[in-house]
């Protein structure tokens, strides 16, 4: 038990290790007798290709193998990696064009794998990739988000890949009929490279029968059943591992054409079988996010309620499906298309586009940005052409307490929330606004205010797997199923473990991310993590004391119903005997029980919980550069009830400098002829923490009513709200100044031009 009870801001134990150089990534990993992958991509971004020459490069010195696609799948494997399709809104199915884990007859984005040299040393691998030789037709590109153009795959002839809707159309568009006001946006979603610390890599092996990967993901299960499915093995025979991550953001959930080649490798070779993207490999060929425009309605009555809600989005796929893609991009505008407010009709239509760039998933933390990006960009412009206060808009139309829980209408159902409550936290935290605008006029600066109301649904698999074991040394291991990416997984695990046992955090240890250690585990995504694993802990606990309590009754001397325990010991009246849970596993261990040494649940979650909260964001533009920063964020979020507030604030921070870097600077970059221009950090502008202020957080927990613990997560909830927060600030700095229309990233040449082009500048 710690001293001042549960759920304090304990540091992470975990950032010892990583700042002193203890991590272990995939490239502190490499065995003394592995070989080295290099990949040869394409270097156009369309074109059939007419001749492959492979053989210098398989006699060059030191190569082991060389292989391309007509080699995977002599060697009898399934070489169509997955992808993901939904229905169109006709119920016909979606394009599903096979993506090969190399190329196959025509390259359709700039980085493209076509073969993969493995030799004794990364420098030799390099090589041997210059050599190979390719020829290639080019064929046009296609990049703009639109139907027609160069035709990328035969089975969507006008290069839409889907037209998905949702909600009811007819009774919408009756309500916009018979609206007393409606108001239309253009919103604009920049795409944006994920650029995870640690790019991309994994590690195969081939040992008596069987295949060892580890690779730096997010989750090991599913990459095993993928490995399993297309190399056509029995999942026994496969062990997936993740060492340290140093960073996923969903784009690391999914498999890649790289790690099936280095299983495949490995296994031909006897050889472990190494591969590390570099930074503009990991650039051109990583998923990225984003990339979509969606003209948003709204319809109102004469008291300002909001009657009816419609979007139309197109949206950028890339060149292929990709394994999350489609179903990501629409699942997760529907599970938040509402947003916090009482709407009673709603219609969203998304349509996806091919086009010759890499694939896009609706990720990069992760997928609710989008579509509460596009609901408060159109509030937000409601309230200044409705004449009313953007804070007052929100207020009247927020569900209010007593209705739920609250059937949406896209059915889903929100069991708690007091959004005005939290509003009315944040207006407490954000006040001054008025004076610091006036300060700042007078000295040449425009400032400006946003507010975003977000609330996400935590998504992915609900349910989770966890098993507790005791050693002899008094330490106590918990092994998870899903996997740290740098959340501070190993500190709030522990902790959690901790308050509901009283096992002290310094004799827990973490086991994560190894397929042979449980049956099932489901990643790290959604916000899922906390909440989910800590609900299979307990169910683990709740197992444990019920194994142990016959035993300790015994003991004691007493009846089973008279053995209680108080989250630290056992006790019984009557009973002298109060032990811990790791004396009575010493005790177990003495007299041979080891059966009460190892204990494991499997829960599930019936229903899902939505974290919530308020973002105010503001920003100070000069008018005669057009720089762009922000000076002041504040938020306030309901995240339920919290393990440990020092890590939730944390990743409040990481997300909302995310958000940030998005809304100012980020942005990815393509020629016409589908090069990307952004394909280096010199090239593509993250945030830096000098254009970052301090943010100031505060938790008003709204306890979940759909699981034990009342949690609500909120690994994403930063970016969520940064993004409308920051650009609804810079779009009222820019109104006053005559400009109506301003789309992410604002960077001061962006700025500058539409303050010099707007109406009032003119005059």
């Amino acid at each position: 038990m710690e001293k001042f009870g549960k759920s304090q801001p304990v540091k992470r134990t975990e950032d010892q290790r990583f700042l002193t150089g203890h991590g272990r990534y995939m490239d502190d990993n490499i065995p003394d007798n592995a070989l080295f992958a290099a990949f040869f991509r394409s270097s156009v971004a369309h074109g059939r290709i007419t001749a492959l020459d492979l053989d210098a490069a398989r006699e060059a010195d030191g190569v082991r193998l060389v292989i391309a696609l007509d080699d995977l799948a002599n060697a009898g494997i399934d070489t169509v990696l997955n992808a993901a399709t939904v229905s169109n809104r006709d119920g016909s199915q979606a394009a599903a064009p096979d993506r090969h884990m190399l190329a196959k007859d025509r390259v359709r984005f700039v980085g493209e794998p076509v073969a993969v040299v493995i030799a004794e040393s990364l420098t030799q691998a390099r090589d041997a990739v210059e050599l190979i030789w390719m020829e290639i037709d080019d064929l046009p590109a296609k990049m703009s988000v639109d139907a027609g153009g160069e035709v990328l795959h035969p089975e969507a002839p006008d290069n839409r890949a889907f037209d998905w809707g949702l909600g009811d159309e007819a009774a919408t568009e009756a309500a916009f009929q018979c609206a007393a006001h409606t108001v239309s946006l253009n919103v604009h979603d920049n795409r944006v490279i994920i650029a995870s610390i640690e790019p991309r890599g994994c590690q195969a092996s081939w040992n008596d029968g069987r295949l060892h990967f580890a690779y730096g993901g997010q989750g090991v299960w599913a990459m095993r059943a993928q490995l399993a499915q297309k190399l056509k093995l029995e999942p026994e025979t496969i062990r997936v591992t993740t060492p340290d991550v140093g960073g996923g953001f969903g784009m690391k959930v999914m498999p890649y054409p790289e790690y099936f080649c280095a299983a495949v490798a490995a296994m031909k070779l006897g050889q472990p079988v190494h591969w590390m993207s570099d930074r503009s490999e990991a650039m051109l060929s990583d998923h990225h996010g984003r990339d979509l425009t969606s003209l948003a309605e709204l319809a109102f009555d004469a008291n300002h309620k909001i009657t009816a809600y419609r979007v139309h989005s197109k949206v950028n796929l890339g060149a292929y499906n990709s394994h999350f893609g489609q179903a990501i991009q629409t699942d997760l505008f529907s599970k938040v298309l509402m947003g916090v407010y009482d709407v009673q009709t709603t219609y969203l239509r998304v349509e996806g586009f091919y086009t010759n760039t890499t694939q896009v998933d609706a990720y990069r933390g992760a997928g609710r940005p989008e579509a509460i990006y596009v609901l408060e960009r159109v509030i937000d412009r409601a309230a200044r052409e409705l004449g009313i206060d953007p804070w007052e808009l929100r207020r009247n139309n927020f569900i209010r307490p007593q209705n739920f829980p609250y059937q949406t209408a896209t059915d889903e159902t929100y069991d708690v929330g007091d959004f005005d409550m939290v509003l009315s936290r944040a207006g407490e935290q954000a006040n001054g606004f008025t004076a610091r605008k006036a300060a700042d006029a007078e000295r040449g600066l425009i400032r400006g205010q946003g507010l975003c109301y977000y609330i996400e649904s935590i998504l992915g698999d609900p349910s989770e797997n966890a098993k507790v074991t005791f050693s002899e040394d008094g330490t106590v291991t918990l092994y998870v199923g899903t996997q740290s990416n740098g959340q501070g997984h190993e500190t709030v695990y522990a902790q959690f473990l901790s308050d509901q046992t009283g096992v002290p955090m310094d004799r827990i240890n973490i086991v994560q991310g190894d397929s042979d250690q449980l049956p099932h585990g489901g990643g790290t995504g959604g916000s899922r993590s906390v909440t989910v694993q800590s609900t299979a802990t307990l169910a683990t606990i709740d197992v444990m004391i019920a194994a142990f309590t016959p035993y300790l009754a015994d003991k004691m001397g007493v009846e089973e119903n008279d053995v209680t325990f108080d989250h630290e010991t056992f006790r019984a009246s009557g009973s002298n005997l109060t032990p811990t849970l790791t004396e009575a596993a010493d005790m177990a261990r003495a007299d041979g029980r080891t059966d009460l040494l190892q204990h494991e649940a499997r829960a599930n979650l019936d229903a899902r919980s939505y974290p919530n909260g308020a973002h105010v964001a503001e920003v100070v533009i000069d008018y005669y550069t057009g720089e762009t920063w922000v000076d002041r964020y504040t938020v306030v979020d309901d995240f339920g009830n919290l393990i440990n507030p020092m890590l939730a604030e944390g990743q409040v921070h990481g997300g909302v400098v995310q958000g940030i870097g998005q809304a100012l600077s980020e942005r990815v970059v393509h020629d016409a002829q589908g090069q990307l221009l952004t394909a280096s950090l010199m090239d593509y502008a993250l945030p830096r923490a000098a254009e970052i202020p301090m943010i100031k957080f505060t938790s008003v927990p709204v306890p979940s009513t759909s699981n034990p613990m009342g949690m609500k997560g909120c690994g994403e909830a930063g970016t969520v709200g940064a993004l409308a927060a920051v650009a609804n600030a810079v779009q009222d700095a820019l109104w006053d100044h005559g400009v109506r229309q301003a789309d992410m990233p604002f960077t001061p040449h962006k700025v500058w031009e539409l303050l010099n082009d707007g109406p009032v500048a003119a005059k």
